[in-house]
């Protein structure tokens, strides 16, 4: 990536962060900050082996999906990374759907790349990294960083312990041998037990299984179920979601049996309509 571009991808991360709420240094809630810029969010545990997130834009919607079943920082980090996919790529782009291999800087795909650094650059920017190095860790240099001081900073910033590390070396605050030796840290001590010592979010390390979806689902998922879209068993699901039984939406309901296979993109299929 040409430093050029990487500069533009640096402004937009920066003029989406301002419009979050951060606390010293790192964003409160992504999450939130995601809705309050009316793209649609929707969190549900897909399961460990299905993809991390995708990207939709349907009309004049722009949807969000991620796969809560990942850590709490993962899930995260795929959600700047799906942002960045939206300020980035979406005016050429419809769509994007993204695994292991795009999120974990493993794709050769550019589009990918820029998503994650987008991503890497709204959640730990330059200057505040720097500044919380160099204000909340006694050695600030590189070289005396401990596992400890790690998970300070995986904390403050709400990300991965892998995705400091590559963001630190990024920045050339560690270099290689350095990250060796603080990810052999991390594998004998644990990143539970570091970010416990450190009175640090665990949080960050366990799956949320979070479901967080739009009321429009509701009617999306009516629409496909009138269409023959989804089974019963799928709308119930759904609408367990918002504490609604299908009773309470019976005045919506076409009365009949479907055998289609469940699937969860078919719940915004009612968006082109």
């Amino acid at each position: 990536m040409q430093e050029r571009r990487k500069r533009e991808i640096r402004k937009k991360a920066n003029s989406f962060r301002e419009k979050c709420k951060v606390s010293k240094y790192g964003i409160i809630d992504l999450f939130q900050d995601c809705k309050r810029q009316e793209f649609k969010l929707l969190r549900y545990p897909l399961g460990e082996n299905a993809d991390l997130g995708f990207t939709v834009k349907k009309d004049n919607d722009i949807i969000i999906f991620t796969n809560s079943c990942s850590r709490l920082s993962r899930e995260i980090f795929t959600l700047a990374h799906e942002i960045g996919h939206v300020i980035l790529h979406l005016e050429k782009v419809n769509s994007f759907i993204d695994n292991n291999i795009t999120i974990n800087e493993k794709s050769a795909d550019e589009n990918e790349q820029e998503a994650n650094y987008f991503a890497a650059c709204l959640l730990m920017p330059r200057d505040d990294v720097f500044r919380f190095i160099d204000l909340e860790i006694s050695n600030s240099q590189g070289k005396d960083l401990s596992a400890m001081d790690i998970a300070r900073i995986m904390s403050e910033f709400k990300v991965s312990f892998d995705m400091t590390l590559n963001r630190l070396e990024s920045l050339n605050i560690i270099d290689i041998n350095q990250k060796l030796r603080l990810n052999s840290e991390k594998i004998q001590k644990s990143v539970d037990k570091l970010l416990r010592n450190v009175g640090g979010n665990v949080r960050l390390n366990e799956h949320s299984n979070a479901i967080d979806m739009p009321y429009e689902y509701i009617d999306y998922a009516i629409y496909n179920y009138n269409h023959n879209a989804i089974p019963e068993e799928t709308l119930r699901k759904v609408l367990d979601c918002f504490q609604l039984d299908i009773e309470d939406v019976r005045d919506k309901i076409v009365d009949h049996n479907s055998d289609d296979d469940d699937d969860l993109a078919d719940l915004i299929g009612g968006l082109d309509d």
